[in-house]
């Protein structure tokens, strides 16, 4: 397909979301709605889009960045004012172009491909998308005539008690020939009760004038809009719903699909099982043969293979094949957990990297670390990195034994096969091989009780 377009409609204030947002900016599955509807037009290849902005403009245009054409609708009258807002942008193009809402985040780049095809196969000046519903109310009805070709649409309020009956309804969204649209714009007028320009206007005079408009059914549910909080929940249920099935075709096994929440962009590989209460976020990669929670989060992660992760939050980081995460753990962006290295409950990892088969397996703090292979943390550790000004590196090379109780305080190295005694602060560089012992001697007095006289009965 060649010369086609998009324009999506996001100027409108969103009242009923109750928000300072502006409504297309609201997010579900870690997108927001127009960031939804952007993609599924890039995965459509239409050539270029146009986004209509008014309430909240700049926050939209901010949001989104460079790289979109953006035209300006100072004020909401209307679908068809909306679509004249972008005639610059349309003017000296020739082609399809397609309309759609900035709020119908579950359309799919498929539909609107299949929509282009169907519309640019028949040589229709303009394609209404339609579909069916079992509750049409307050929906517009789509009228065909005995050869099933798209008559008129007629709106809920003013149709006929057989109109009503009509289960096929009109999406709001729209495929035109680019040159019909750019006329028919100069046609429709604001002459009704709220005084603004609407789409199926166009609509309705180029069926008048005998110009060829097609009305293409497909699967309603993709262009549910969303107006509110309770509806951005159903929505988000949907597409939640599509990721978990797409990933279970795929070979991954959910054990609660209903209590696993999932983003766009998560990678999972095969044989990898999700426990309930799991949010996979942002654009977490996980490997194969993998078990993730239950109760665990995942922001940005690379998770290798054979990997497991309980009761968790990891966030911007990479955990290396064969390791073990949890209860509990926590660890922080820019961390590196090596291969089989066990990160155990209440365990604080951050913007440190863990060598491959480290232990540190409970009530452990690493900051600002770097961590050597086959060292094991004794419970109760702290990399004291921050003096309250400045944060400084710990080095802790291969195979060294910090003993439970420790206080690293940073700067400071420990060398290779070291030891470090139970209840130790650190303060100065240890030798490879060398046992460090940083404690007050042990004072015993004996008979010291009785003389105070504790504990008489």
């Amino acid at each position: 397909m060649n010369n086609c377009y998009g324009i999506i409609l996001a100027a409108g204030e969103g009242k009923r979301m109750k928000s300072d947002l502006p409504k297309v900016l609201h997010k579900l599955c870690g997108k927001s709605m127009i960031e939804h509807v952007i993609r599924a037009l890039l995965g459509a290849n239409v050539e270029e889009l146009n986004i209509i902005v008014g309430h909240g403009a700049e926050k939209v245009k901010n949001y989104l960045g460079d790289g979109y054409n953006f035209s300006y609708q100072e004020k909401q009258l209307g679908t068809g004012h909306a679509v004249m807002c972008a005639e610059e942008f349309l003017s000296n193009k020739k082609g399809t172009v397609i309309i759609l809402a900035g709020d119908t985040p579950l359309v799919t780049s498929k539909t609107i491909s299949e929509v282009f095809q169907y519309h640019i196969k028949n040589n229709f000046q303009a394609t209404v998308i339609t579909g069916d519903l079992e509750n049409p109310k307050g929906y517009g009805r789509i009228i065909r005539d005995a050869n099933g070709n798209l008559e008129k649409i007629v709106e809920d309020k003013d149709a006929s008690e057989m109109e009503k009956l009509v289960k096929e309804i009109n999406s709001g969204a729209y495929c035109f020939d680019i040159e019909s649209l750019l006329g028919v714009l100069k046609k429709i007028n604001n002459d009704n009760a709220q005084g603004e320009y609407y789409l199926t206007d166009a609509i309705e005079i180029l069926i008048k004038e005998g110009k060829k408009v097609g009305a293409y059914k497909t699967d309603f549910e993709e262009f549910l809009g969303v107006n509110s909080r309770a509806q951005l929940f159903e929505a988000s249920e949907i597409m939640r719903r599509k990721l978990i099935l797409k990933h279970m075709e795929n070979g991954v096994t959910f054990i609660d699909a209903n209590n696993s929440y999932i983003d766009v962009d998560v990678k999972i590989g095969i044989d990898t099982v999700i426990y309930p209460g799991t949010l996979l976020e942002g654009r977490t990669i996980i490997g194969e043969n993998c078990v993730i929670g239950p109760n665990t989060r995942l922001v940005d992660v690379i998770v290798e293979n054979h990997v497991e992760i309980q009761n968790s939050v990891v966030f911007e980081s990479t955990i290396q094949e064969g390791a073990n995460v949890g209860p509990f753990a926590y660890i922080r962006p820019e961390s590196n957990i090596g291969r089989n290295v066990k990160i155990g409950d209440f365990v604080e990892i951050k913007k440190s990297t863990i060598g491959d088969g480290t232990k540190v397996s409970h009530l452990t703090y690493i900051g600002d670390a770097e961590v050597g292979n086959g060292c094991n943390f004794g419970c109760g550790t702290v990399v004291v990195n921050y003096d309250g000004q400045k944060k400084y590196k710990t080095i802790v090379k291969d195979n060294a034994f910090i003993g439970c109780n420790t206080n690293l305080v940073a700067p400071v190295e420990v060398g290779e096969n070291a030891y470090i005694a139970a209840g130790s602060t650190i303060t100065e560089n240890v030798p490879d091989g060398a046992l460090a012992i940083a404690r007050e001697r042990q004072v015993t007095k004996e008979g010291w009780v009785e003389k105070k006289g504790i504990w008489k009965k």
